[in-house]
């Protein structure tokens, strides 16, 4: 294509592009010197897994690729040791270099279901930041000042209402700048909530006498309950690497008003879909809830398979719309006559992830034994006879007594 055809490709989905005038004349150079340009997209791996929101940018550095420019996906193993500061009100714990290295394990795998593998260059920010001496960290430090580092809004209110900022915090966006430096990027990819991190890459880039990329930035996918932007942290997000049932009752439970974002964010219809489905929204005969069956069908075929999406979909009606049990619930198994912890069955079993998380739904009345509401934390189920226990609206376990032990 050429470099117009191509850059009205690549805005679509974005909410910035800075400057456009420059990703158009480094568009037209990489068509004249017949030389991919170099795309770069960060991920911090505090946490291993990604979801559906993540994929809103993905899709963008997989829409470069198409065009046959060079896709580098950064696992910033060093960074996360310092901790993203973006829109955080108080210090972020840091994390190990082996817990970073862990959870970036799996980031190229689950990303590789958008992304192709084959395109796609994979490095560690540990490889150019872990070489640094302090002369070079001093050298870095210099070409910001700390009165625009406290222009960020998220150091800002912190500032004004007196919270702690470490220093490190400041070092945060430029090791995340060194990166772009490290790789002589054109362009760099993030959500709006990485805006002011990819600003400071370009100025770094200036100092180190690099031509400063092109920011793109691109929509935050708000969580399944329809306010808060997707995260695991707020227990309102769709693993890429869900199941299809869970990820179609998860994708079920978004309020109306996320229809159309989730058709366009998370399904990547095109225009005339998406005037459709505004069209049916605005039609008081037709059911929203069969609009999200849609929406939820072609998510999962992203990640699975039509197949599989249908399947999901005659599950979720049988068990939700019926008020049925799942088909294949999981089985665990306790020695005949014990009597175990509510919150040590969940934990061990892969329900919750922590006891915290275990003692916050319940406190919710998201917990049930045999469709009876857990209402104490330190309830003990007896092990005598086979029980289903129920968290949320999409997580089973049958408890049943092993006699052999």
């Amino acid at each position: 294509m050429n470099p117009q055809e191509q850059l009205e490709i690549l805005k679509r989905r974005t909410v910035e592009i800075i400057p456009e005038e420059d990703l158009l004349v480094k568009l037209e150079r990489s068509v004249r010197e017949n030389k991919p340009l170099t795309v770069k997209l960060g991920c911090d791996p505090s946490r291993p897994d990604l979801h559906i929101g993540h994929a809103v940018v993905l899709r963008k550095l997989r829409d470069f690729q198409d065009l046959g420019h060079q896709a580098v996906l950064v696992v910033g193993d060093f960074t996360a040791m310092i901790g993203d500061p973006s829109e955080r009100n108080e210090t972020r714990p840091q994390l190990s270099f082996e817990e970073t290295r862990e959870n970036g394990k799996t980031y190229f795998e689950q990303a590789s279901a958008i992304l192709d593998p084959k395109k796609t260059r994979i490095v560690y920010n540990s490889e150019w930041l872990g070489k640094m001496s302090f002369s070079d960290v001093i050298r870095l430090a210099s070409a910001y000042t700390v009165a625009r580092m406290l222009e960020r809004d998220d150091f800002e209110k912190r500032y004004s209402a007196n919270e702690p900022i470490g220093v490190h915090e400041f070092l945060y966006p430029l090791a995340q700048a060194m990166d772009s430096v490290a790789l002589d990027a054109d362009i760099e990819l993030g959500g709006t909530d990485q805006k002011f991190n990819l600003l400071v890459g370009r100025d770094v880039q200036r100092e180190y006498e690099q031509e400063p990329q092109v920011i793109i930035t691109l929509p935050l996918l708000e969580g399944t309950d329809g306010s808060r932007k997707m995260s695991k942290s707020f227990d309102n997000y769709v693993g890429l690497t869900d199941p299809p049932v869970e990820m179609f009752g998860k994708l079920m439970s978004i309020p109306d008003t996320m229809i159309v974002k989730y058709f366009d964010l998370a399904a990547f219809a095109d225009k005339s879909k998406l005037e459709e489905i505004r069209d049916k929204l605005a039609d008081s005969s037709v059911n929203p809830m069969e609009l999200k069956k849609e929406m939820a069908r072609e998510v999962i075929e992203i990640y699975h398979s039509k197949k599989e999406a249908l399947a999901a979909q005659t599950e979720f009606e049988r068990v939700f719309s019926k008020k049925q049990m799942p088909k294949d619930i999981p089985v665990a198994r306790y020695r005949a006559g014990s009597e175990i912890g509510i919150i040590d069955i969940l934990r061990d079993n892969g329900l919750v992830e922590s006891g915290g998380e275990a003692r916050r739904l319940i406190d919710q009345g998201a917990v049930t034994v045999d469709s009876e509401k857990i209402e104490n934390c330190e309830y003990i189920q007896e092990i005598s006879r086979p029980v289903v226990i129920k968290v949320g609206k999409r997580r089973f376990l049958k408890v049943e007594p092993d006699n052999s032990k």
